[in-house]
């Protein structure tokens, strides 16, 4: 049967190489990019078994990138997390609009890891795995 194919979600991880927190984010987002596949791949070729232990089965495409994000990314990232959270994704923040002056004047005040779901409208300034995951989650349930 022909069937159109929806394009993956994308979700991007603004990444600092140096940084472990950035490297332990990475690695955790490329399993969970990784089990989703499995479970797509699986659920493509084998009946559904309802018995099957509940995991993370959200297939989405894994965009890692060093580079901070454009302004435009960044107005739209500061959307996604409330305003406490601001001064956490600009140092020094206050404001959005205080947030996108200081980017526009020194990108590296952004700080990395951060972690975008840009389909689901959601941000997460990868300080804990367990928020990480809880975000890939959500969106998994959202859809269902």
């Amino acid at each position: 049967m022909f069937r159109f194919h929806k394009p993956l979600d994308i979700v991007t991880l603004f990444h600092k190489a140096q940084s472990p927190a950035s490297t332990q984010v990475a690695k955790l987002l490329k399993e969970a990019s990784a089990s989703g596949t499995a479970a797509a791949n699986a659920s493509d070729s084998a009946p559904s078994d309802q018995t099957q232990s509940k995991r993370l089965s959200r297939v989405f495409e894994l965009d890692i990138t060093e580079t901070p994000p454009t302004a435009d990314q960044l107005e739209t990232i500061l959307d996604y997390v409330s305003k406490d959270q601001i001064s956490k994704v600009i140092q020094g923040a206050t404001t959005k609009k205080d947030a996108l002056e200081r980017f526009r004047r020194n990108a590296s005040t952004f700080s990395s890891p951060l972690v975008v779901d840009w389909h689901h409208g959601r941000a997460v300034i990868a300080s804990s795995n367990s928020k990480i995951l809880e975000m890939l989650e959500q969106a998994q349930a959202d859809k269902e």
